[in-house]
């Protein structure tokens, strides 16, 4: 009697399905680093965003206050500008510094949920400053 060679069909098609589950692991693995990487670089856009629009908040353009628009691509931003403390200054002419709270949020949707970027800083302006 001679040794058989080769597989069976049963044997075949094990093999198949093992290699049907492992490449749908790999495909899900991939679909799913893909989506986190998309997600980063949104982040990376509103941080972006956001580190603009507070660079923009120079002393000379602080008005306390709430202001809000749409930056394109989807993103939202909203600055605000509240006064935390005064002092006169001891110069001449007399003025007064104000300490101002200055914060950004940009605002966007991303896999069905709401996703947002905060920054904030203080900044000190004069009186003649912020008066125009």
């Amino acid at each position: 009697m001679q040794a058989e060679r080769g597989f069976t069909l049963l044997e075949v098609l094990v093999a198949f399905l093992i290699a049907a589950l492992a490449l749908g692991v790999l495909f899900q693995s991939i679909s799913s680093g893909l989506g986190a990487l998309n997600l980063a670089d949104q982040y990376e856009q509103a941080l972006s965003r956001a580190r603009s629009r507070l660079a923009a908040l120079g002393a000379a353009s602080l008005q306390p206050g709430v202001q809000s628009g749409d930056d394109g691509g989807g993103f939202l931003w909203q600055s605000t500008v509240a006064p935390i403390a005064s002092a006169p200054t001891g110069g001449s002419p007399p003025g007064q510094l104000t300490l101002y709270r200055v914060g950004v949020v940009v605002s966007w949707q991303s896999l069905g949920r709401e996703r947002h970027v905060n920054l904030e800083s203080q900044r000190v302006a004069s009186a003649q400053s912020t008066t125009r």
